[in-house]
């Protein structure tokens, strides 16, 4: 499934109506599980440091970057991206409401380097884009401080839809696999869980792959969204509940914390 047409059509939403985007970024957390991983590794690692210096590798709609400048009011916030019209709509956005220590840059990942250093890093289900992955690691390696933190989100190899994904260089990473790039960069892994087990699994079908596949049949079915969600939504957040807070044993995405 071409995910990407998807995001586009949200983007151009969000920027036309800034007023949805904060409405946006609520619907992201109730049907992202993904994104509560990743927070709930910021919190741990990082609960009251300010300022934060924090490099948001990838950064899509900006949703990480918005958390962080939320969360950290001191924060410095640099965004990079391969594709420029998410990001400059996000600047637009933070400049609006006063955000005067975000920048972006627009980049190739595997070639660019910040000048600056960083507390924390994040690589949100992009590496699994990039075929030159472990170029990408050392880079990151190179302006993260001493003690300082990488976060990955990434599908993992037993997840067969991302074999499928049509912007994807590798269907997923095994542990062996992102364990033993990561310490060929020069990093210690301090954490590593699989996400989306079981009950993630289903979660996944319920709130994402059914809708998601509606409307790529016909944009007409997107009307019957919402009824959709009232009925089978509650269902979708328990099943994010159970995976949420159970460990998985094997699971479709792997969260890894390295430094």
């Amino acid at each position: 499934m071409q995910y990407d047409k998807v995001k586009d059509k949200f983007a151009v939403a969000i920027d036309k109506f800034p007023v949805f985007r904060k409405m946006f970024y609520i619907l992201l957390d109730m049907l992202l599980l993904r994104q509560w991983y990743v927070k709930r590794e910021i919190k741990k690692y990082f609960p009251v440091i300010n300022p934060l210096r924090f490099y948001d590798a990838g950064a899509g709609f900006g949703q990480y970057s918005y958390f962080i400048l939320n969360k950290f009011k001191k924060a410095l916030v640099h965004a990079v991206d391969i594709k420029t019209d998410y990001m400059d709509s996000f600047s637009n956005y933070a400049q609006k409401v006063g955000w005067q220590k975000f920048t972006i840059q627009q980049a190739d990942l595997v070639d660019y380097i910040p000048k600056e250093n960083f507390d924390l890093i994040i690589a949100i289900d992009i590496l699994e884009h990039i075929e030159d992955d472990v170029q990408v690691l050392q880079n990151f390696r190179k302006v993260l401080t001493q003690g300082g933190k990488l976060i990955i989100s990434s599908p993992s190899n037993l997840d067969e839809s991302a074999k499928f994904t049509a912007e994807h260089v590798r269907p997923g990473y095994s542990r062996e696999d992102i364990c033993s790039k990561l310490d060929r960069a020069g990093f210690k892994i301090r954490s590593f869980e699989y996400s989306y087990g079981k009950f993630g699994q289903i979660y996944w079908k319920l709130a994402l792959k059914i809708p998601l596949s509606l409307i790529s049949k016909s944009k007409m079915l997107a009307i019957f969204l919402p009824i959709y969600y009232i009925l089978f939504y509650p269902i979708a957040f328990g099943f994010m509940l159970l995976d949420y807070y159970n460990k998985n044993k094997i699971g479709t995405g792997v969260i890894v914390v390295a430094e």
